[in-house]
């Protein structure tokens, strides 16, 4: 059977402890997560939204789903896979050292990419770029080829682009 990447999206109470259950239960079963952002939503209702991404075959990922729906803190789970096309954006700033030409190739490939320059010293460049995890990535390629010492990404957030809704 083959493996497919799908993004959840949980509305649960927050609270102390309610990400590590939700995070215990994909290492409890040796399931990957391999994004993860956690928010504050909604301040009065003390309600964050977990975005996660995680693989696998079709069977364990409406398992995991029903594992999720049944987690006391957790008031819904949506696999925003399964409502069609959504919006995912993430946020990384990458440290590349470099002079002389490797500097230079750097700040056009940034320019390409609309990345922004948000710290230079002589011998370094930290770049911001925002936008969909496979652009991004093809940027950290690139940028791996010109020296990138350090990396820090956000992880995916998203939202479906439908008339759905988490938020009730």
């Amino acid at each position: 059977m083959t493996t497919e990447q799908r993004t959840f999206a949980v509305l649960v109470d927050n609270e102390p402890g309610v990400l590590a259950r939700v995070v215990g239960l994909f290492a409890g079963r040796g399931y990957n997560i391999s994004s993860l952002t956690v928010t504050e939503v909604d301040h009065e209702l003390g309600l964050s939204r977990i975005t996660l991404e995680t693989s696998g075959t079709p069977i364990v990922l409406e398992h995991v789903k029903n594992l999720l729906q049944r987690l006391v803190p957790v008031h819904s789970v949506a696999d925003l896979t399964s409502f069609g096309p959504s919006v995912r954006r993430e946020l990384a700033l990458l440290k590349v050292s470099g002079v002389d030409k490797n500097r230079v190739e750097s700040l056009r490939i940034a320019d390409i990419f609309k990345a922004e320059v948000v710290d230079a010293g002589l011998e370094h460049f930290i770049f911001q770029i925002h936008g969909e995890p496979e652009h991004i990535d093809r940027f950290v390629d690139l940028m791996r080829q010109l020296g990138m010492v350090d990396i820090s990404r956000t992880g995916v957030a998203a939202i479906s682009r439908g008339p759905e809704v988490l938020l009730k």
